[in-house]
């Protein structure tokens, strides 16, 4: 305690180191190849959202899918279509889309090597939270 009666608390943080080699692939509903680096569900971290590192082969397209969360991409490498409901966005290294809760969406690779990106899903990702159309 204080002289002013403050209790004064140690708050003692978990660094949660993740190498995306150590990761696991897997085949996501949506075809695409992810690999899981940060889910609150899994690990001592306190976020809201999940974290996943994808790839998708050239001439590839992830099938329809939609999610009841948010959703961002941030594309790594490698160049494609991301389309949204309606909208078609052009993606290349450096490009972040925003894909709003229930957008209907799916990633082409139209480049010669594979698209590489990032994924926050926002609450954390949940497969009941998931719906491939296709």
């Amino acid at each position: 305690m204080s002289g002013s009666g403050t209790v004064l608390l140690a708050v003692r943080w978990v660094v949660v180191h993740v190498i995306l080699a150590d990761r696991p692939e897997f085949l996501a509903g949506d075809h695409t190849v992810l690999r899981e680096l940060l889910h609150p569900a899994k690990q001592p971290v306190a976020l809201g959202y999940s974290m996943a590192h994808g790839t998708l082969a050239p001439g590839g397209r992830s099938k329809w899918h939609r999610l009841a969360s948010s959703e961002v991409y941030y594309i790594v490498a490698g160049r494609g279509r991301l389309t949204v409901d309606d909208s078609v966005v052009a993606v290349e290294p450096g490009s972040v889309v925003y894909v709003p809760p229930g957008g209907t969406q799916s990633l082409e690779n139209s480049g010669p090597t594979a698209i590489e990106f990032l994924c926050l899903v926002d609450p954390a990702w949940r497969p009941e939270d998931e719906q491939v159309l296709e």
